[in-house]
């Protein structure tokens, strides 16, 4: 028998935004792709089929299951993510895919909802001291991070070690670190940046320098930023209609349909289209919060604050690299952006962050 109350306590609001952010990226899809490339459109219709339905399954199953499964989930996407270096297969110079036939799978997408998972177990279970973490409290959560940042950022994909960088930071200081030691963390990570630098792509270093100057290699490194601000100015205050933007149609603008897709939506939509995405999402992230805030138990708490730390930080750095604020490192726009692991991932997360708010009151 399923409790009535649960169905009393479902949150419709957040449901419904994540309806309309599915809905509108689908359609972004589809005007990016339609003429020049359909098949991605259609494969679209069935990662978002296959994403609902596995949301479903996160919504019905207790979230509390996952606090038990946590070191399977995390050891899984570890395997997998070790797995991409010998099956996996290799696009644009890097090694981020399995293929299993029928269907592609990027393992560093499920590492970020492992990673929370495996966090969240953590912190519930250890008793953090009243004045906050220590440095000997911080080496076990570190070495959790470290591991599958070092592996996705070898791949290379800098983008997604980005966002687990900044979700176990997100947490950790939800938790509390002592002031000290976090002052004494980033002088320590400031001083080896430069060795960072060294050890990055040639192509990243170049995405880093052409955000400084994009005009100094329009052509190049900085071509994709300018043409994301040319799509994003020219789409005016209500746009040029749908599947009427230069960028699905002339493909002006590379990975328009992934990455940037923000760009070929606001250049459509403009800017009422605009603040409605970024309204949704604002309102997604403040009912993220606000389930993790009403959560009955400490797991479902940090559970629930990751995934939306998760969300926000995808958002926020999505957006300013397609507006030129932040530098390009490849991060897409939940449920926006095409991608059958980054949409799938998303939905799931999505269906966990339902599943803690309604069971809030369930005992």
């Amino acid at each position: 028998m399923i409790d009535r109350r649960l169905f009393t306590h479902f949150d419709w609001l957040s449901l419904s935004v994540i309806a309309a952010l599915a809905l509108i990226g689908f359609g972004s899809v589809f005007s990016a792709t339609h003429s020049h490339q359909p098949g991605i459109y259609q494969k679209d219709v069935y990662w978002v089929i296959i994403g609902a339905a596995l949301m479903l399954v996160a919504i019905i199953v207790n979230y509390q299951l996952l606090e038990r499964l946590a070191y399977f989930v995390y050891g899984s996407t570890i395997i997998l993510l070790i797995s991409v270096f010998f099956i996996g297969s290799s696009f644009s110079g890097a090694k981020r895919w399995i293929s299993f036939g029928f269907f592609t799978l990027q393992p560093s997408e499920l590492a970020k909802l492992g990673l929370i998972i495996m966090l969240a177990k953590f912190f519930s279970e250890k008793n953090m001291p009243n004045r906050g973490m220590g440095l000997k409290d911080l080496v076990l959560p570190g070495i959790l991070m470290i591991v599958p940042f070092l592996l996705i950022a070898k791949q290379p994909d800098l983008g997604t070690a980005i966002i687990l960088w900044m979700i176990f930071w997100s947490v950790v200081l939800m938790v509390k670190v002592r002031t000290k030691i976090l002052a004494g963390i980033f002088l320590a990570f400031g001083a080896v940046a430069p060795f960072g630098w060294m050890m990055l792509k040639g192509y990243q270093k170049a995405r880093l320098t052409s955000f400084l100057n994009p005009d100094a290699d329009p052509l190049g490194s900085g071509y994709h930023v300018m043409q994301s601000k040319i799509a994003i100015g020219s789409g005016g205050f209500f746009g040029k209609g749908f599947t009427e933007g230069t960028q699905g149609k002339l493909m002006f603008l590379p990975e328009h349909h992934t990455d940037f897709i923000f760009s070929v939506l606001a250049e459509e939509w403009g800017l009422a289209g605009s603040f409605i995405v970024i309204s949704l999402f604002l309102i997604l992230i403040i009912c993220g919060l606000n389930t993790a805030n009403g959560s009955k138990d400490r797991f479902g708490f940090l559970l629930a604050f990751g995934i939306t730390s998760m969300f926000f930080w995808q958002i926020i750095i999505n957006l300013g690299m397609v507006s030129g604020i932040l530098p390009v490192v490849g991060v897409p726009l939940p449920f926006i952006s095409y991608g059958g692991s980054f949409l799938i991932t998303s939905m799931i997360s999505a269906g966990i962050l339902l599943n803690i708010k309604m069971r809030r009151f369930i005992f």
